[in-house]
């Protein structure tokens, strides 16, 4: 690897960081804080997301509910979770932080609601 650039996406910032790489490691700049660097390093080695969508809901007032990963995953899983939750469909009453899928893709994450829906 000669040079890397990113935008950091940890803060609201968008630091542009450079990234090379040597036999000492990664070395990182343009940086406004600690967190670029592990950022960076993360990024390059083992990205992961955070997942925000919507699954199906039976007998509720909407027919989507917002779900969200309680951690994040693989980036590289991000498709085949949607494909898992695509198919999901949840039945109404469901509270705000309500588990409404454990440890998807046994990744040990869980999918939260993020909204609370009652039944109609």
């Amino acid at each position: 690897m000669d040079k890397k650039e990113l935008i950091c996406i940890v803060c609201p910032k968008g630091c542009h960081l450079e990234i090379t790489k040597d036999k000492e490691g990664f070395h990182v700049t343009g940086n406004g804080c600690k967190r670029g660097p592990v950022y960076a390093k993360k990024e390059l080695t083992n990205p992961t997301r955070v997942l925000t969508t919507t699954v199906k809901i039976k007998n509720a007032v909407h027919d989507r509910l917002p779900v969200v990963t309680d951690g994040e995953i693989p980036k590289g899983s991000l498709m085949k979770a949607m494909n898992v939750l695509n198919r999901l469909e949840v039945e109404a009453p469901v509270r705000s932080s309500q588990v409404v899928l454990k440890n998807i893709l046994g990744s040990g994450i869980d999918i939260l609601a993020s909204k609370s829906m009652n039944k109609r």
